[in-house]
């Protein structure tokens, strides 16, 4: 069919700054949950460490007490665990390198650059009275670099990067008192940047909190109840925020951004069936609460099922109401099965459920499933009737360089399928996207598994997971192909 995607579409890339920026001690910035989490493949136990106070293991799965009389020393570097690696500390370095990568940005084409702001760049421990000027300015440079080439930004609030300090002493999302300091924070950041930030997000996959509870909200704990207050006062925060941003510039835009997983019932057994709702409200209910402003009734039974006691105070429910996003961004990878039948049919990837015996995998068992991401944007859409943006999508592949290049027409394949099913979704569905990027546009840290070697930028970054490499960067093929699909708006995808 005619590809005819929107004239003032979104092209662009995406990053986190705790996954690509590096200088994790420069300019003033404080440590971050990311500062603290090792590198390794899949691995399930992280070394936490500060200087002249203490050195803990802990799984993920550790229920209360962890931080219980920790006191967090102002300004205090992590220490080293010799035969450690931290990706966070040096990852892209593109802190050193914002220019050379904003200028590789432009010569692809991008409209938009979807990135994040480090919340301990500007407030090191999170609650300082004083915004950090050494961070301000950092940001104000790299918009300005942006606006240049004209790139618009779109920025994230807050990308798996919690200052420690706010884990350390507030005991993370789950304190209520955190959502006025997130307020701060935010509102700096919009006064400080509303004649150069448009479009704004408040937190990157909110709903990943009950599987990345350390990562997402600086919880090391699993209990069901920190887990719903966590969410709960990163609802109040968001809100809040729009509010905020809308004060500061009636002309802004901010979102909320989900990690969309859709899964297919296994079978047409009406279990099968009712399974996969249940499966849809795992991402469903932080939308719903966002785009709509209010706890959807079956979230509230389940509550009570589990007997889970929220903190609500008398306002609450207005601020979610009067907070409600412009516009829903979500990350889509891959698709799911599920099923309410024992199987042992399980792939790699276990999130995930079943092997899907009509999809292909890549090396990590995510499945390949560009119709899903047409389902998706169907499914959102429907429910919620706001515009659209898809801010992260891309393949992981441990890259070779060979005779200085890089074919990567896997990347390609994968990407351009992408498209198409974006374009049916806009073209034959109704559906309004205004905007792709893709994520990493550039090599850089893997937030699951700590690695390098799992690349998705159409620039490869030359680093490994032995600290060996000058940070080079080499245009891969898919470089070349996605500047041709920016400048042709989509039309031309082969």
């Amino acid at each position: 069919m005619k590809i005819n995607f929107p004239e003032n579409f979104l092209w662009g890339g995406a990053t986190a700054a705790c996954q690509v920026e590096g200088g994790y001690q420069e300019g003033g910035k404080g440590l971050t949950t990311a500062d603290v989490l090792t590198a390794g493949s899949h691995e399930k136990v992280r070394k936490i460490t500060w200087q002249n106070t203490i050195t803990k293991e802990t799984g993920y799965s550790d229920v209360g007490g962890f931080w219980g009389e920790l006191k967090f020393p102002k300004n205090c570097l992590p220490a080293v665990i010799d035969g450690e690696h931290y990706p966070s500390h040096e990852a892209s370095d593109f802190y050193h390198r914002y220019k050379e990568d904003i200028a590789l940005m432009a010569e692809m084409g991008f409209k938009c650059y979807r990135m994040s702001i480090s919340w301990a760049r500007i407030f090191p421990n999170g609650d300082d009275l004083e915004p950090n000027q050494q961070g301000l300015q950092f940001y104000h440079n790299v918009f300005d670099e942006c606006i240049k080439h004209g790139i618009e930004p779109l920025v994230t609030l807050s990308h798996y990067d919690t200052p420690l300090a706010i884990v350390i002493n507030y005991g993370g999302w789950k304190n209520r008192n955190v959502i006025d300091v997130f307020e701060r924070y935010a509102s700096t950041v919009f006064k400080e940047y509303k004649e150069k930030v448009k479009y704004w997000i408040t937190f990157n996959e909110i709903n990943s909190v009950t599987v990345e509870s350390f990562k997402n909200a600086g919880m090391l704990t699993e209990n069901p109840n920190d887990l719903a207050q966590c969410a709960h006062n990163q609802f109040l925060a968001s809100a809040k925020a729009v509010i905020s941003s809308k004060r500061i510039n009636s002309q802004s835009k901010i979102g909320c951004m989900i990690a969309y997983t859709m899964a297919y019932p296994k079978t047409c057994n009406p279990k099968d069936q009712m399974e996969s709702i249940f499966k849809s409200h795992s991402h469903s209910f932080f939308s719903d609460v966002m785009c709509r402003g209010f706890y959807p009734s079956y979230k509230w039974k389940e509550y009570e099922r589990e007997e889970i006691q929220l903190d609500i105070q008398e306002k609450d429910m207005k601020i979610l109401t009067e907070g409600t996003v412009d516009f829903i961004a979500f990350s889509y990878y891959s698709s799911g099965v599920c099923t309410t039948e024992m199987v042992d049919d399980l792939g790699t990837n276990k999130m995930m459920g079943p092997i899907n015996p009509y999809l292909k995998v890549n090396a990590w068992g995510w499945s390949i499933d560009p119709e899903g991401l047409r389902f998706s944007l169907n499914t959102l859409y429907e429910r919620y009737n706001k515009p659209l943006i898809i801010v992260e999508n891309g393949l992981g592949y441990d890259d070779k360089v060979e005779n200085g290049k890089i074919h990567d027409d896997y990347r390609i394949a994968y990407t351009k399928a992408h498209l198409e099913a974006i374009n049916k979704a806009i073209n034959l569905d109704g559906i309004d996207v205004f905007g792709y990027t893709t994520w990493g546009w550039l090599d850089l840290i893997s937030l699951g598994t700590g690695e390098m070697k799992k690349r998705y930028g159409f620039v490869y970054v030359n680093r490994d997971d032995q600290e060996n490499g000058n940070f080079e960067r080499i245009k891969k093929d898919s470089f070349y192909w996605y500047k041709k699909v920016i400048t042709s708006n989509g039309k031309e995808l082969d």
